[in-house]
């Protein structure tokens, strides 16, 4: 125990004798390999009749320990006195942080220091991210990486413009990889962490403690690597890590906002390195995948009774650029919904998000209308702008004309040129051929509806 101290029990033996049986059998249960990377530097710092508190020297550790191994040792303690019930962990730094410097450079210190941890979120697991054309080749890259027993290709690198899935992609690496190996280490840093912990321990004196421990793990992750780009000491320190990695057949899994070779303010060698293995573009999102995506985040949230297909729908067609921006707008509409007892549909929908559509709305054109149209109903614009004459052609072109005479300046003459060059009367006749459709068909001029807000929001 911390400050040597020696507790009685009502059974005689003292505090320090039932935590030596309490070890004893701890490494008895999850054997001498586990017990030493993992226990072996636990202490006991306090104890009562109901609550004991285990110290760890670093955080990492505590937060490693504690969800994997806290139970067992609860119930370890409760056969000793039957009246624990909690079993807390805290830190408490074994060592002055001169003799922890020199601990960590040694072969037998424990992973990354605790100001590092693992940087991993469990909520971005493979089960939660949506699989489809757009990222399906990153994806299974990236599980190709979390289940291969050696290093399949040295570095991955995944890249792709913001918000498409990279950093969901990382963190589900480290996490399938963490439990199919629990004796190993998988460490996430961003870029931007990375390079501050690097110029605190040059500020601290600390730098071999730093590239020990970085290079110790089993699995590092660096994720938005542009942002070293200019950092001279940053990427020279980032380039001899990677080397080091790679040398001891160690997996490095790289993402960025480019291919290597456009990543112009990273160094020439960095750009090389990160080309040697495999990469992995995740592409933007397409309707369906978006869609998808939707459907799994309302399933999340339980709110699958609450959120209609129209609105999901419209969200997938209105909120192309991001999946951070689309799942937080639907974040955003069902807890206004929640806390104003609002029915969700269309209309609130719209009234709800109304400066996040806002700030995705652009000038109406009867260009952006033909290339929504052509989404919706899985055609081409080329198609509809052609002579083809076959019903599932024929009724995407007649739609877009009549959004395009409703939401645009446009004359029939200037929309029919847009139409590969149609007479002004066939656009007219298209227009009340819609509108005629639209008043016998509820269901048909719901979809026209439809269309027309993602259009106009």
């Amino acid at each position: 125990m911390s400050g040597g101290e020696t507790i009685e029990t009502s059974g005689g033996d003292t505090i320090d004798e039932r935590w030596l049986r309490v070890r004893a059998r701890c490494r008895d249960t999850l054997g001498n390999r586990t017990f030493e990377r993992w226990i072996e530097s636990i202490s006991l710092e306090s104890a009562d009749e109901s609550r004991v508190t285990m110290a760890a020297p670093t955080r990492f550790l505590r937060d490693w320990v504690a969800p994997r191994y806290g139970d067992r040792l609860r119930g370890l303690w409760r056969a000793e006195i039957p009246t624990v019930q909690t079993v807390d962990f805290i830190v408490r730094p074994a060592l002055p942080a001169a003799a922890a410097d020199a601990a960590a450079s040694d072969a037998g210190a424990i992973g990354v220091d605790d100001e590092f941890g693992d940087g991993l979120h469990c909520v971005y697991d493979f089960e939660n991210f949506v699989v489809g054309k757009p990222n399906e080749f990153a994806h299974a890259a990236a599980r190709g990486v979390a289940e291969a027993e050696d290093p399949p290709y040295n570095p991955l690198y995944i890249y792709g413009d913001v918000g498409l899935g990279k950093t969901h992609l990382l963190h589900a690496i480290g996490l399938r990889y963490r439990a199919l190996r629990p004796d190993r280490r998988a460490v996430y840093l961003s870029a931007e962490k990375f390079m501050n912990e690097f110029v605190r321990a040059l500020r601290l004196e600390r730098i071999t403690a730093f590239k020990e421990r970085l290079r110790s793990v089993d699995l590092l992750m660096i994720d938005d690597v542009q942002f070293i780009g200019g950092k001279h000491a940053t990427q020279e320190e980032f380039f001899h890590t990677f080397n080091a990695m790679v040398d001891r057949r160690r997996q490095v899994v790289v993402a960025g906002n480019s291919v290597p070779a456009d990543l112009e303010r990273l160094t020439e060698p960095i750009r090389s390195r990160l080309s040697w293995g495999l990469v992995a573009q995740v592409h933007e999102t397409n309707y369906e995948l978006r869609v998808g995506i939707l459907q799994a985040r309302v399933e999340r949230m339980g709110a699958v009774s609450r959120v209609p297909d129209k609105v999901v729908e419209f969200l997938a067609r209105k909120m192309v650029s991001s999946i951070r921006e689309l799942e937080g707008a639907l974040t955003t509409l069902v807890a206004r919904a929640t806390l104003t007892g609002a029915r969700i549909d269309l209309e609130f929908c719209q009234d709800a998000l109304r400066d996040i559509l806002r700030s995705h709305a652009s000038d109406v054109t009867v260009e952006g209308i033909q290339k929504r149209v052509a989404e919706y109903y899985g055609v081409r614009v080329s198609d509809m702008c052609s002579a083809r004459r076959q019903k599932v052609i024929v009724r995407p072109r007649h739609v877009a004309m009549f959004l395009a005479k409703e939401l645009t300046p446009r004359s029939y003459p200037e929309i029919g040129r847009k139409f590969g060059n149609r007479d002004h009367t066939t656009v007219m006749n298209a227009v009340r051929r819609i509108d005629k459709a639209r008043r016998a068909d509820p269901a048909f001029a719901e979809e026209v509806d439809m269309l027309r807000r993602v259009i106009e929001a």
